[in-house]
C-alpha cells in the first residue's frame, strides 16, 4: 500500500498535503526515492575515494573552479573571466535587488549568495550565519595542496580569494545594490562576509 501511495506522486512535484498526511511521519522525500538513492550512492563513492588523498564532497566543483581560474590566469584573462561571470549572474542578482528594494531587507543578498544557491553550498560545505553575516571554511585549500604537489596548478588559496572570490562577491553585491565586506582568510581558514549597513 505504501508503494502505491508513493507511485501516485509525480516525480519532481511536491505531494499535496491533506488531513491524513498531516498525521503521517513523512520524510519530505516521498516521490524522490530514486534521486535520493542515486545521491547517496555518489556520496558514498566520493567519501570512500582515497586515491591520492581523501576526497571531500565538493572536490569536483573545487577542481572545476580551479581549472577555469588557472586557465584564465595562464592566458592573462582573469579580469575578463570575472566580468563574464558577473554578466552571466546579473539577471539573478537583479532579481535579488528587486526583492531587497521591495522589502528593505539587505540580508536577502546573503540569502541569495549563500543560503539558497547550490553554487555556494555545494562548494563551501559548512556555511553558517544569520542576519547580516555568513562564515564558511575556505574551500580550495584541501584539493589545491594535492594538485600543486603534482604540478596541476600553481595557484594559492590567497590568490584565489583575492583575485576570484572577493571581486565576484563584490560585483554580485553591487548588482544587488548592497555593499559587502569580505574578510581575508583567517588563521583557522574561515571567510566571513558581512553586509555593510
Amino acid at each position: 500500500m505504501a508503494n502505491e501511495a508513493i507511485a501516485e506522486v509525480p516525480p519532481h512535484k511536491p505531494k499535496k498535503s491533506n488531513v491524513v498526511n498531516n498525521y503521517k511521519s513523512l520524510s519530505g522525500f516521498e516521490g524522490y526515492e530514486t534521486e535520493l538513492g542515486r545521491s547517496m550512492s555518489v556520496l558514498l563513492k566520493m567519501l570512500n575515494n582515497h586515491a591520492g588523498y581523501s576526497h571531500e564532497m565538493n572536490d569536483p566543483l573545487v577542481k572545476a573552479h580551479m581549472l577555469a581560474i588557472q586557465f584564465a590566469k595562464d592566458n592573462g584573462t582573469l579580469d575578463e573571466y570575472i566580468e563574464h561571470d558577473l554578466k552571466t549572474m546579473a539577471p539573478m542578482n537583479r532579481r535579488m535587488k528587486a526583492v531587497i528594494d521591495k522589502t528593505g531587507h539587505k540580508e536577502i543578498a546573503l540569502v541569495g549568495l549563500f543560503d539558497r544557491t547550490a553554487c555556494h553550498y555545494a562548494l563551501a560545505l559548512d556555511t553558517e550565519g544569520t542576519g547580516n553575516s555568513r562564515t564558511w571554511s575556505e574551500p580550495f585549500g584541501h584539493v589545491l595542496k594535492q594538485c600543486v604537489k603534482i604540478g596541476q596548478f600553481d595557484l594559492t588559496t590567497e590568490e584565489i580569494h583575492e583575485k576570484w572570490t572577493k571581486p565576484r562577491l563584490m560585483g554580485y553585491a553591487k548588482e544587488m545594490g548592497v555593499e559587502l565586506k569580505v574578510s581575508d582568510i583567517s588563521e583557522d581558514g574561515k571567510i566571513t562576509v558581512e553586509v555593510v549597513e
